[in-house]
Parts: structure tokens; sequence; C-alpha cells
């Protein structure tokens, strides 16, 4: 039977046993848990996972899915997009660290989307300096650069900003 895979967006309160109920519904459809990604802030859980399942079964866990909404949880289920986006493209780690201020995610992204540049990953935080203790911001992003774009120019680009803001930009290529 052909397979199918689906994208699924899951936001609620935090409790114990959330994740397993996601896990159980997937098993009861005979899917199979691909990736994930998921995260406790503010008492809230919000996660994405990508699942496959046989063809027959994909709006029957949808379905199941949805009922989640009931017990308090936001569920949105799409169909997987990947096979729209080349992952023949270069992938690129960024990493960034500076004093905290506002606008940074904002004029980082600004340069990648002039670029076409793809964030395909991005975890941001921010922490204490261990010698001042001042706040300083770090993120670091997966980044899937289009075929016209290459590391060096993507590197010239987000330098031109990073001295503005005062930020340290490292990119490594996988």
């Amino acid at each position: 039977m052909p397979q199918t895979s689906l994208v699924l967006t899951i936001l609620g309160a935090d409790r114990p046993g959330l994740v397993e109920s996601i896990a159980r519904l997937v098993a009861e459809h005979q899917g199979n848990w691909l990736e994930s990604r998921m995260a406790h802030l503010a008492g809230q859980f919000a996660g994405i996972l990508r699942v496959e399942v046989d063809a027959a079964q994909a709006e029957p866990l949808t379905a199941a899915l949805r009922r989640l909404n009931d017990a308090g949880l936001e569920t949105i289920v799409h169909p997987d997009p990947a096979a729209a986006i080349a992952s023949d493209r270069p992938l690129v780690k960024l990493d960034l660290l500076g004093q905290d201020r506002p606008g940074i995610v904002r004029q980082i992204s600004s340069v990648l989307a002039a670029l076409g540049v793809n964030v395909e990953e991005l975890n941001t935080e921010c922490r204490a300096a261990a010698e001042t203790g001042q706040p300083l911001f770090h993120a670091v992003a997966q980044l899937r650069l289009p075929s016209d774009v290459s590391v060096d120019a993507l590197r010239t680009a987000l330098e031109n900003v990073a001295a503005d803001l005062m930020v340290d930009v490292k990119l490594a290529a996988d």
C-alpha cells in the first residue's frame, strides 16, 4: 500500500503523558514516527513531528489527532511538503552570538529571505554573559541555500549586518 507523510503541529498546556497520547494515536494507525522537535516554554508544549502512514490511514489518523483539541491541544496536520524542497542543495549551520537587543532575528532573517535562503531549523536563547552578567543572544540555525547562493556570498551578506548588530556570526557547511 502507498505511504504518505504528514507533518503535525501540536500546541497546548504541558502535562505528563502528552507525548504518549500522540505516539499512541500514531501507533494505533500503524504510523511510523520519523522525526520531531518538541519543547516546553513557559508552561506550554510545542511540538512538530513528521509521521509516515499508509495512505488509507492518513485521514483516520488526522481525525483522531483533531480530537485532541477536546483535551486542550491545538493540532494541525499537513501533507509533508518535503518533496517540494530540493534537499540536494547545500545545508549550512549558522551560529550567532552577541549582546541581546530587539531586532536581531528580524534583521538576520531579512538577509536570509533576500537571498532566498530557507531556515530549516532555528533555536534561540538569551543567557547571561559569564564575565559581566549582561544578556547575550545566541542563535543556531540550519539553513538551506538556493543553488545560486554560495556560502561565501551568505557570509558576506550576514557580516554586513552583524557589524551593525554587534554580533559574531559563524557559518559552517555540513
